[in-house]
């Protein structure tokens, strides 16, 4: 136990929840065919998270992270995407190595609640009110991908969009059981202030994983 304890602590095998090839249902690259790697363990804790189920890491089996990029292998999709739980509770740099020595380009899904690891082609950068982001994604963020829940939440994104790259892509979702009210609100504040663009959430319109 203590041996694997410290491969998952060198991050030479991860908890994994599941693994899946679908296509990337919101952001920059919504349309897209993408292996996704759901690593179990998060300590942020948001309130309306939809896989909660994903926080307890002990829950998930530990992966060698060889088995999980043969995994990836077996899919014709080029593009992997790292997520969780919150991924950067791991150093990501091992996997990410593999990935890419294999010819993936390796995005990351991430609340920055931890200092970033890892060599990504891409990094979505969506923080939460429940943990401060690291001080580290910051000049890491490609893209700022801010759930909108409550009114509030416009003054929060831009916080983080202060300390972003300008070329950092900006964008608002509402969170998916308040479409309805948070819609309209955001289609007015992204007209208001241009520099914001809108996400959905695709895959659940369209009944995919």
């Amino acid at each position: 136990m203590d041996e694997l304890k410290n491969k998952v602590n060198e991050g030479l095998a991860l908890p994994v929840m599941e693994a899946f090839y679908t296509i990337q249902g919101e952001g920059t690259h919504v349309g897209t065919a993408a292996y996704f790697i759901r690593l179990g363990g998060c300590d942020v804790g948001c309130v309306w998270c939809d896989v909660k189920e994903s926080w307890d890491a002990g829950k998930w089996p530990i992966l060698a992270i060889e088995e999980i990029v043969k995994g990836a292998l077996e899919y014709p999709g080029r593009m992997v995407v790292i997520t969780g739980g919150e991924p950067l509770m791991y150093p990501l740099g091992p996997l990410t190595k593999l990935l890419k020595a294999q010819g993936f380009r390796v995005h990351l899904e991430t609340s920055g609640a931890h200092p970033f690891s890892g060599e990504f082609d891409w990094v979505c950068f969506s923080p939460k009110k429940f943990k401060k982001p690291h001080p580290s994604i910051y000049e890491k963020a490609d893209e700022l991908k801010v759930v909108v829940y409550h009114n509030s939440d416009f003054e929060f994104a831009e916080t983080h969009a202060k300390n972003v790259a300008d070329t950092c892509k900006k964008i608002l979702q509402p969170e998916w059981g308040k479409q309805d009210q948070f819609l309209g609100k955001i289609i007015d504040y992204v007209k208001s202030h241009p520099i914001w663009k809108i996400s959905l959430q695709t895959h659940k319109f369209m009944d995919i994983p």
